[in-house]
Formats: C-alpha cells, sequence, structure tokens
C-alpha cells in the first residue's frame, strides 16, 4: 500500500488471497451456524455425546464468523480509499456513496423483491410477523440500516430477513466514514476516534446493552470495535513497512489468536472474556493482524486451498443468499426423515451449493450490474476515483470485488 500523503498512488487491484482466506473462514462459520440451527429447531440430537468444544468450535463461531467481517471491511474501505484519493481527507463524498451504492445495492435490493414477493405469497418461513411491524417496517429497516435495531425492540425477523442486522452496522459505517474522513483525516482526530470505538467495543456488547440479549450481538457499536481495527490496520500498513521477521511474528500471533478463538472458545468463556466484551475484541484483533502480514507479504495460498478463497471471494453474495439454500437442503433433509447418518450431508450441501448460488449470483448479476452502475455514472481515472490500471480497461471483475 502507498503511503497516506503520496499524490499519485499506485494502481493496483490485485487481491490478497491472506484477506479471501479470512473471508472464507467467516462466511464458513457462518453457513455452520445456521445449519446448526435449522437442525436444532427440528430436534435433531445430532450433537449428543460430542464434546462440548468440538461442537461450539464446528457449529456456534457465525458471530466470530461476522466479526471478522467487520474487520476485513474496515481495513478494505481504508486501503481502497487511500488508494483512490492519496489521501483520506481528500475524499470525495459523493463518489465514494455512488461506488458503494453500485456494489452493495443491486443484490441488496433484489434480495428484498423476492423476500416480499415470499411474504406476499405467505411461504413458510418467510412471512413478516405482524409484532415486527410487518413487511413495510421490515422493508424500511432494510433501507435505512437499523434491522438490528428493529430485532431488538419487536423480536427477531425470519431468517433471511435477520442477517440484514450485519449490513446496517456496515452500512452505517459507510455511512459515517467519508464524513469522519472529509471533516477530520487530515489530522490525528480521526485515529482518535477509531481508537474510541476499540475501547467501546466490548461496552457495546455488555454494560450498554441493558440487558437485551438481541442487542448484544446486533449492535452497532458492538461491531464498531473490530472495524474501526480493520481501519486502523490499513493506516498502519499504508505507512509502516516491516521486515519479513516481524511480518511472520504477526501472521504466527494473529493465528494463534484466531485458532484461540475459534477452537478454545469455552476456556475463553471460562476466562471471561465473553462477559467482559472482549472475545470478539480478540478475534477482530487476530484477523487485523493476519490482514497486515498477508498485505505486506502478498502471501500466495497452496491450491489445496483454493475452495475456501473461491467462497471468500464470494462471500457477500453468499452471505445474502445462503438462507435459500439452508432451507432447501432442511426441507429435503426432513423429507428423508431426519436420519442422523444424513447430518453430515446437510451441512456438505449447504456448503457446496451456497457458494455455487452464490458465485453464480455474482457472476450473473452483482458484477455486471456494479460495472454498468460505474459505467452509467462515467467511471474514468478523473471520476469516481477510480483505481485504474491495464487491466481495468477491460472491465475487469476482480476490481468490483477487490473492495467488496
Amino acid at each position: 500500500m502507498p503511503p497516506a500523503d503520496t499524490p499519485n498512488p499506485r494502481r493496483s487491484w490485485t487481491r490478497l488471497d491472506g484477506v479471501d482466506l479470512l473471508r472464507g473462514l467467516a462466511i464458513f462459520f457462518v453457513l455452520m451456524n445456521h445449519v446448526n440451527m435449522r437442525l436444532g429447531s427440528v430436534e435433531v440430537p445430532y450433537t449428543h455425546g460430542l464434546p462440548d468444544q468440538l461442537v461450539s468450535s464446528l457449529v456456534w463461531n457465525g458471530q466470530r464468523g461476522v466479526q471478522m467481517f467487520f474487520a476485513i471491511s474496515g481495513f478494505l474501505i481504508t486501503a481502497t480509499t487511500l488508494r483512490r484519493w492519496g489521501s483520506l481527507s481528500k475524499v470525495n463524498i459523493r463518489d465514494f456513496y455512488l461506488l458503494r451504492f453500485a456494489r452493495i445495492a443491486p443484490p441488496l435490493l433484489m434480495l428484498l423483491a423476492v423476500l416480499s414477493i415470499f411474504h406476499l405469497v405467505h411461504l413458510k418461513y418467510f412471512v413478516v410477523a405482524p409484532k415486527t411491524g410487518g413487511l413495510g417496517r421490515a422493508l424500511i429497516a432494510a433501507l435505512t440500516f437499523h434491522v438490528n435495531l428493529l430485532e431488538a425492540h419487536r423480536g427477531y425477523l425470519p431468517a433471511n430477513w435477520d442477517i440484514l442486522w450485519s449490513l446496517s452496522v456496515e452500512e452505517m459505517f459507510y455511512l459515517v466514514f467519508p464524513l469522519a474522513c472529509f471533516l477530520i483525516g487530515r489530522s490525528k482526530l480521526l485515529i482518535g476516534l477509531l481508537l474510541t470505538f476499540v475501547i467501546l467495543g466490548p461496552f457495546g456488547r455488555t454494560v450498554f446493552t441493558s440487558g437485551n440479549e438481541v442487542w448484544r450481538e446486533y449492535s452497532y457499536l458492538g461491531g464498531m470495535d473490530a472495524i474501526a481495527l480493520g481501519c486502523l490496520t490499513a493506516l498502519f500498513a499504508s505507512r509502516v513497512s516491516l521486515s519479513s521477521r516481524l511480518l511472520r511474528i504477526l501472521a504466527t500471533i494473529g493465528t494463534t489468536i484466531l485458532i484461540f478463538s475459534l477452537c478454545f472458545s469455552n476456556w475463553a468463556n471460562d476466562l471471561g472474556l465473553r462477559r467482559n466484551g472482549l472475545d470478539m475484541t480478540l478475534v477482530a484483533a487476530g484477523t487485523c493482524m493476519i490482514i497486515a502480514a498477508s498485505a505486506q507479504t502478498r502471501w500466495s495460498s497452496a491450491p489445496t486451498i483454493r475452495p475456501l478463497l473461491n467462497l471468500g471471494q464470494n462471500s457477500y453474495e453468499i452471505y445474502l443468499t445462503h438462507m435459500f439454500v439452508v432451507f432447501a437442503c432442511s426441507q429435503s433433509f426432513l423429507l428423508a426423515g431426519k436420519r442422523i447418518e444424513l447430518v453430515p450431508i446437510f451441512f456438505i450441501a449447504v456448503v457446496l451449493v451456497s457458494g455455487l448460488f452464490g458465485k453464480a449470483v455474482a457472476q450473473l448479476y452483482s458484477e455486471p450490474m456494479n460495472r454498468f452502475l460505474r459505467k452509467r455514472w462515467q467511471q474514468t481515472p478523473h471520476r469516481l476515483g477510480s483505481m485504474v490500471d491495464n487491466r481495468m480497461e477491460g472491465n475487469c471483475p476482480d476490481a468490483a470485488a477487490a473492495e467488496s
């Protein structure tokens, strides 16, 4: 990454395998978590006799996966802002919003259209209950970034709507970030603001929840520490070049933290990390260490883990659409008699089909729409702060994916 004050930063859309790997792990944990919840809802005791920690590591890391997504988002948005405009204070607010709209809105609006149709035809598992405000209230919440707030006050929405809580947190960040960069990006106040979010994050998951369990997991502040850590990581990586030895140490520490957080979560809970809200901060910190190391080393993955990287490259589309796959596979599992021996096939099918479905949505709809909107808004090297290299002239799809 170029220094933040470089007037003409190097243009490159090279993907980071380390970031895609983390995205792949994050969406994998989300998928496993939601399959587990479906199995629990139909009372399939498939975990009977398994060690508690093994069960927790395999199927209860969905929230930690979302926290990893938050850290990655903070890093990518800050890094691409630096590359586009040379420094955070030079960000073009209007163009920032247009670029975010082109990437986020097409698949989100398509999802909301499908969910609205399913609600109107009273399809099971897709009807928004009157107690949560009905279809209109859910649409307003999704379009104005407060699905999380709606659920904290009125209860959970259907599963395909519920996943939008995390987008509400991220979209609120996208709304505020360019304004903060423009107003205080030249000073150290932005660093101070980000550090404040890091400090307040654990409180957002504990003392500021007022005993509301939904808000404990879904609050804005509870996700902002991870996003802020991602932003700080991008700023650090743009200014400081670490030696190979230090990068190896950083990657080792980050990997160790993630292994501890994801594979020994019960022990972490026994230490009081969840009670103090520090468990998720630890996940974000480990994620950011790995991001920083992979960004400066340009680490390249082994072919054997390419499928996981493919999950990460289409993680946004997979996240938005995976519950359709979960419900479809769940129905097939029920029709087969809820046989325990079919549970592994259920998990594997959801991961594989969700990955293929998300990739299809990305290639056939999201990426074409992203490119169409940017072209319509006349994106050039002098418009929309575009990051252009010799591949961009050919509308390389990686350009859109790299910043998502």
